[in-house]
């Protein structure tokens, strides 16, 4: 039996492709050069394991000053960066809860720009535990951050059921005993929710 079910955000309910974003804003060719020159994915990564949104772009920016105002979008244009929601997936979400299964969230995210998407899809707010992991110091794939989650859920990790975009996040899960998808499309989702019974075909549309 499924006592919870575990969200990622990043690429499961929001998109996270810089990518796109920056090629509109900069056009491709410079955003190429940008993301050859400058490892994006690593600074993200640095925040999302607890570093400072805001300081340690600027820092950054300080450091590298010919990608300056590429620096300056990533901390500057949150919003627009990590953007559009994935609305089957949302639909989803709002389905469990409503039909009295637990939802949390566990994603690597950064404590200061995360309230920046709650307050753009308000649909983050309602989780019933939110594990964020620049507030918890842990990103996953790190076990610890799974430990921490069932420390403080106190559900059996065979009674969790997570979803996830990386393999390597849903390999630490599984190792740990968790029940696991490998997040592909928001359809894929929706008929693992079904198979597990916590979803109809009809609720999962």
């Amino acid at each position: 039996m499924i006592s919870a079910v575990l969200f990622d955000i990043g690429n499961v309910l929001i998109r996270w492709a810089p990518e796109v974003h920056y090629d509109r804003r900069i056009g491709p060719d410079r955003r190429r050069a940008f993301f050859a020159a400058f490892d994006v994915y690593d600074l993200m990564n640095r925040i999302d394991a607890g570093a400072h949104f805001h300081d340690t772009i600027s820092e950054a920016a300080e450091a590298t000053p010919d990608w300056a105002d590429e620096l300056a979008i990533l901390r500057d244009e949150w919003a627009e960066l990590a953007t559009p929601s994935i609305d089957h997936s949302v639909r989803l979400l709002k389905a469990l809860k409503s039909h009295g299964t637990p939802v949390f969230a566990l994603s690597n995210f950064g404590a200061e720009n995360f309230p920046l998407s709650v307050a753009v899809y308000p649909f983050l707010d309602l989780f019933d535990r939110r594990y964020i992991s620049g507030e918890m110091k842990l990103a996953k794939p790190d076990p610890a951050i799974y430990a921490a989650v069932e420390a403080d859920c106190g559900l059996a990790p065979q009674s969790l059921l997570f979803a996830d975009d990386r393999d390597d996040n849903i390999a630490t899960a599984a190792a740990r005993g968790w029940q696991t998808h490998l997040f592909t499309t928001p359809q894929g989702w929706a008929d693992c929710l079904v198979r597990h019974g916590l979803l109809t075909k009809e609720q999962a549309q």
